[in-house]
C-alpha cells in the first residue's frame, strides 16, 4: 500500500485508479468513498477511462458525492465514445432507464 500511495501521490493515473478501487471496496484500506472519488477524478483527469467510468458510477450511485445522474450519464458517454466497453454498457442502462437522460430504448439496444 505504501508504494501504491507513493505512486498515486506522484500522479500515476493507474496507481490512483487502483488505490481508488481499494478505498471504494475497503480492500487493504478502510472503505472511504470520498477518497475513492478524489482518486478516480485525478486519474480520470489524466485520461484513465476505467477511472472515469468508476467516477461516473460514484456520481450515479451517490457514493462519496451527491447523486448526479445527468453528470454520470455525460461521463459514461465520454468514456463510451472513446470505446470503453464497460461505459458503453452503463450508458445503455442510462438510456434504458432514463437516468440522467431521456429514455431511448433504440439507443440502449445499439449500445448493448
Amino acid at each position: 500500500v505504501i508504494a501504491l500511495r507513493r505512486k498515486a501521490a506522484q500522479g500515476d493515473a493507474a496507481a490512483q485508479h487502483t488505490l481508488g478501487k481499494c478505498y471504494y471496496h475497503g480492500d487493504i484500506v478502510p472503505q472511504d468513498y470520498v477518497e475513492a472519488v478524489a482518486l478516480f477524478r485525478r486519474a480520470a483527469d489524466q485520461g484513465h477511462l476505467d477511472a472515469l467510468c468508476n467516477y461516473a458510477i460514484c456520481c450515479r450511485d451517490a457514493k462519496g458525492v451527491p447523486q448526479y445522474d445527468r453528470e454520470a450519464a455525460q461521463l459514461f458517454r465520454h468514456a463510451a465514445n472513446k470505446g470503453h466497453a464497460p461505459a458503453q454498457c452503463e450508458l445503455a442502462e442510462c438510456f434504458n432507464s432514463g437516468r440522467g437522460m431521456p429514455v431511448d430504448h433504440d439507443e440502449a439496444a445499439r449500445l448493448f
